[in-house]
Formats: C-alpha cells, sequence, structure tokens
C-alpha cells in the first residue's frame, strides 16, 4: 500500500480543527495510508485535540521566521498536500500591526520550504478572503479586479500575487465568513455563529450592519472542497493552478446564498427566547 502525507498549517484553529478531524475519520477508509501532522505557533495543541487526532504530528513553526521547518523536514518529510488555513485575520488587529499581518499572512517562508524538495510533488491548498475585493457589487468572481480597503484583504492580495508568482502548484480559495459547529477544543478568537449564540443566550440587543452583505460558507462544505482537491492531486498528478471563489448556501429560504449580517443573525434566534427588537440594525 503506498502512503501520503497531509500538512494542515494553522492546525490548532477553526477550520485546521475541523480538517484535521475529517481526515482522521477517513484514515481507514483511504486505498492508501495516510500520515498527518499540523502545525501550531501560539500556544501548545490542546490535550482534547490531541486525543480526537491521535495520529497526527504537531510541530510548532513560526511562519515569520520559517523556524519549524527544518525539524519537519526531518521528522515528517515532504508532504503531498499542504492546506495553509493560518493567518492573522481579525481585521482590526491587522490595522493595529501591519507589518505583523503581512509578515504572517504572506507564506514567504512556507513555499520557500516547499520549493526545498526537489520533486516539486506537493499541492499548496491556500485560503484566502472575500475581502481582496472593494465591496461595491454582489458575488465577485475569480477574474475581477482585487482592491481590498483594509490592512487584512491587502495583505491577502499580497499572498495570492506571491504564491502565483513562487510556486508552481497551487489551490488559492477566497472564503467569505466561515460557520458551523464548535470544534473540538474551543478557539480562543470568538467565531460569528458562536458569539451570536452566546450573546443571544444571555438576552442582550445586539447591533448590526444591515447593509454589509456577505456570502456564508459552511465550514464542513469548505472541509468537503479542500478534500477533493487532495484527493484530485493524489489521485491524478496533474499540476494545478486554481483560483476559487467560494459562495455559501446558508438556506433554502435564501435563494441568493448572499444575507446582511442582521439577517444571518435573524436567523438564529428561533432557537433562543428573543424577540427580534433585541436585534438592531442601527450600524
Amino acid at each position: 500500500m503506498s502512503s501520503k502525507k497531509i500538512l494542515i498549517v494553522g492546525g490548532t484553529g477553526y477550520l485546521g480543527q475541523h480538517l484535521l478531524q475529517e481526515f482522521t475519520a477517513t484514515q481507514n477508509t483511504l486505498p492508501y495510508a495516510l500520515s498527518l501532522a499540523f502545525t501550531y505557533h501560539t500556544n501548545p495543541p490542546p490535550e482534547r485535540l490531541l486525543k480526537a487526532i491521535p495520529h497526527a504530528l504537531p510541530f510548532h513553526v513560526d511562519l515569520r521566521t520559517g523556524n519549524g521547518f527544518d525539524g519537519m523536514s526531518q521528522n515528517f518529510g515532504q508532504p503531498d498536500v499542504v492546506v495553509n488555513c493560518a493567518a492573522l485575520s481579525v481585521p482590526r488587529a491587522c490595522e493595529v500591526d501591519p507589518t505583523a499581518a503581512m509578515a504572517i499572512n504572506v507564506p514567504s517562508a512556507l513555499v520557500k520550504w516547499l520549493s526545498s524538495f526537489s520533486n516539486g510533488g506537493t499541492l499548496l491548498i491556500h485560503l484566502s478572503t472575500d475581502q481582496v475585493y472593494e465591496g461595491t457589487k454582489s458575488f465577485y468572481k475569480e477574474d475581477d479586479e482585487t482592491l481590498p480597503v483594509n490592512v487584512y484583504g491587502r495583505s491577502k492580495v499580497a499572498a495570492e500575487q506571491f504564491i502565483s508568482a513562487n510556486y508552481s502548484n497551487f489551490a488559492i480559495l477566497r472564503s467569505s465568513i466561515i460557520y458551523g459547529p464548535q470544534t473540538v477544543s474551543p478557539v480562543p478568537k470568538s467565531l460569528p455563529v458562536q458569539w451570536m449564540d452566546s450573546v443571544l443566550a444571555k438576552g442582550e440587543a445586539m447591533d448590526f450592519f444591515h447593509d454589509e452583505f456577505r456570502c456564508p460558507v459552511y465550514v464542513k462544505d469548505l472541509v468537503t472542497i479542500i478534500w477533493t482537491l487532495t484527493n484530485k492531486w493524489i489521485s491524478d498528478l496533474i499540476l494545478l493552478k486554481y483560483m476559487i471563489e467560494l459562495i455559501g448556501i446558508y438556506s433554502k429560504t435564501n435563494n441568493s446564498a448572499q444575507c446582511s449580517m442582521w439577517w444571518f443573525t435573524m436567523t438564529r434566534e428561533k432557537f433562543y427566547n428573543v424577540t427580534l427588537s433585541m436585534l438592531k440594525t442601527g450600524l
């Protein structure tokens, strides 16, 4: 039986944990032996996460300096697929420290490490954002002009350009807000649905933008897309250069798959004893 290796960069984050759990659950059903590894930076992996993915190897890596990649080369080797979920993704934090945003979000150290392998046989799946656009129209397409209005968006555009110019085998996924169930080990950063639920459960009033429209993406749908790309590369071994715009479908009643944050929250209120008057649209 052949063996394959998958590395999740940013494996302790929200999407990273969901990917690790899904890949772990399918390990015994594959026609090849699958080895998993993931990176972390700020804090060691929580015990609950390690118990849920007992065969995945954790590696401490600093994406800004590249420290830690040599250890992965020695103890894990060249991965067949790398999924880069790591990012400084809070727009406010990026505005406060744009230098850190660029250093973390533009994966120069990661691409340099992957390029050090002579055969070039690794697919890089990189997570980007819909904030690369100006936001003046609906339903952007992959070939629309990128014109970000904040530091986070600019750092993600710079990342896309760097990967396209310096690596030959990639899939870049531009995702909107990612939502879904909580991870096995709750992430420090409050996610939209979890934050909404916590406030609604307390019966507190909330203010929301009613003129900002997004296309929320269900986390398990995103995991399926990444798994499909992974299998395509492993089975076909044809170099990829994909730029994919993800449009989430939140509800069958929302035919456009697009909603304001007020509408997105309104769909949650039925689970709590609250009134619509608590969901303000004054922003």
